[in-house]
């Protein structure tokens, strides 16, 4: 069926042919872990989810992968992330037609209504989020790959964090890291680490879980302590599969395990946490939250200042609608 009908398996066929003239090695990998009777802490991990290995920190190295093409030539070619054949080249049971993937000239269809980008392409994030959405009729062979559906969302999220960095690191005048003048000005803005101080990389407070990210939250959730005093509620929110909503949608899917469909239940999980907080918010468990009432008093001086300038923004066109009139 490959051959008939996947074009990149035409063009390779490097693996096959030398499978068939046993010209691959045999090779066979085995973990190996101590056995002790008296603890489990030794034993070797199980578990039905996938995750990914990344080789020191992620943003502090090349991401170009080393991703190499033998052709029936004996020519290698090195394959970027980027290239639309990257994800058929590697995953061709879940894209058995070869179809293209991410590029980064992709531009959004007439006829979208949604919000779009300023530069007017579509970036890697709605590109992967359209894929893995599910459509009626349920026709996607992707959605159907169980772990290795896993393994495809792992792959795709850290060629989503290394394109994002690579943005990162190729627009630092546009991101205005020049206001790093010294070691000062560097702890202050969260580069707590001081093998990282005097780089010319500068990671934005609105990329997640880096050191400016963390410090930034640290310093609110601080100054709200300072003003009102220690938090009363420490809540822990949990997901559960057994949830109404999880086994209704795995009712319709035969087949399915839980962990074959983690996007299912990161967004039910989303949902109810959200649709929590909204509630603690609203002040019906336990009354106004005593932090929302500055919240809500600056919004109100804003909104007020924000009329207040229009007022006489509009009685200026009016004044000299008057005088050029007269």
């Amino acid at each position: 069926m490959f051959d008939a009908s996947n074009e990149l398996v035409k063009l390779f066929r490097m693996a096959r042919d030398k499978f068939e003239n046993d010209a691959l090695s045999s090779l066979k990998m085995t973990l190996l872990g101590r056995q002790l009777n008296d603890s489990k802490q030794y034993e070797q991990p199980t578990t039905d989810e996938i995750g990914g290995l990344i080789v020191g920190d992620i943003g502090l190295y090349d991401s170009n992968r080393d991703i190499i093409i033998e052709s029936n030539s004996h020519e290698l070619k090195r394959v970027t992330k980027l290239n639309p054949k990257f994800m058929s080249l590697q995953y061709p049971i879940l894209f058995p037609y070869g179809e293209d993937g991410y590029r980064p000239d992709l531009k959004w269809n007439e006829n979208y209504k949604g919000k779009k980008t300023k530069r007017q392409r579509i970036p890697m994030r709605a590109f992967i989020a359209y894929q893995i959405q599910e459509r009626e009729p349920p026709l996607s062979t992707l959605l159907r790959g169980g772990r290795l559906f896993q393994q495809y969302l792992v792959d795709s999220f850290a060629t989503l964090e290394e394109d994002r960095l690579d943005y990162i690191r190729q627009n630092q005048k546009k991101l205005r890291s020049e206001v790093y003048k010294g070691i000062y000005d560097a702890f202050s803005k969260g580069d707590t680490d001081a093998n990282n101080l005097g780089q010319k990389i500068v990671l934005p407070t609105s990329y997640t879980r880096s050191p400016r990210y963390v410090i930034n939250n640290y310093q609110d959730a601080m100054a709200i302590c300072r003003e009102y005093g220690h938090p009363d509620l420490f809540i822990t929110f949990t997901c559960n599969v057994k949830w109404l909503e999880i086994t209704r949608e795995f009712e319709n899917k035969p087949g399915f395990k839980l962990e074959d469909r983690p996007d299912i239940i990161s967004r039910i999980f989303k949902m109810k946490l959200d649709h929590m907080i909204d509630f603690i918010k609203s002040g019906k468990p336990f009354g106004e939250i005593q932090a929302r009432k500055l919240l809500k008093l600056i919004l109100a001086l804003i909104s007020s200042f924000l009329v207040f300038l229009f007022i006489i923004k509009f009685t200026f066109i009016l004044f000299f609608v008057f005088i050029f009139s007269s």
